[in-house]
């Protein structure tokens, strides 16, 4: 069975931790759950069994009267099992420290998984490519912010399947050559052969015409 545990169950290790490192450590000062002292150095611990918004703005908060703001959780912290990484990045991009606490019956043990330091997050370039080259094949604003994955589905991918999709309304049949002449669409024969939404369907060799999931579906997007 899972040892329960209380907030207050976090305090001593990390009191033992700090004070093993030289510092004065008391707690529930102002507010603050644990203040440790060295020297000129101020330290403000906050201390929770799961992390939440209210854990991040009550540790932002701290910066008016400390020098370096910790966050503590228990390692059973669902969140940070699930989404560490994630979890890692928010809070380091706020500039704070994470303290990991492992309480067991006989023992506990201090992680310190990262101290407070200025964060700059890194630029993935191939991401940012893709970013962006949508945005400039996007045709138009055609999506409100915030719509649901089912109805945010005009990309610039589907918009130009839409207009060879469109050609073969008005010409049955045609080539992928035919149709990129026609409306000036370069992809034309590879939109036809990849077929990824299933609209098109070949007559023979080199020529297409739209399936009936084509015929059904186009009205949608017009």
């Amino acid at each position: 069975m899972p040892l329960k545990i209380k907030e207050s169950d976090l305090y001593q290790p990390i009191k033992n931790h700090l004070q093993a490192l030289g510092f004065e450590v008391k707690g529930e000062i102002k507010d603050c759950d644990i203040v440790a002292k060295l020297g000129d150095q101020v330290i403000v611990i906050e201390l929770k069994l799961s992390l939440n918004i209210t854990l991040l703005l009550q540790a932002v908060d701290r910066f008016s009267v400390a020098d370096d703001i910790y966050i503590a959780v228990p390692k059973q912290c669902t969140i940070y099992k699930k989404q560490a990484k994630q979890v890692k990045k928010l809070i380091k991009r706020l500039g704070i420290g994470l303290i990991i606490v492992d309480v067991q019956k006989t023992t506990q043990y201090v992680e310190v998984v990262f101290d407070p330091q200025d964060y700059t997050p890194r630029k993935n370039k191939r991401k940012q490519s893709a970013l962006l080259k949508e945005f400039e094949q996007r045709i138009g604003d055609t999506q409100k912010g915030g719509s649901t994955r089912a109805k945010a589905g005009l990309t610039a991918y589907r918009q130009r399947c839409i207009r060879v999709a469109q050609y073969l309304l008005t010409q049955p049949m045609a080539k992928g050559a035919e149709i990129k002449n026609a409306i000036g669409e370069e992809q034309a024969t590879q939109f036809l052969s990849a077929n990824y939404y299933g609209w098109f369907e070949k007559v023979e060799r080199g020529v297409y015409q739209l399936s009936k999931k084509g015929i059904n579906e186009l009205p949608e997007w017009l």
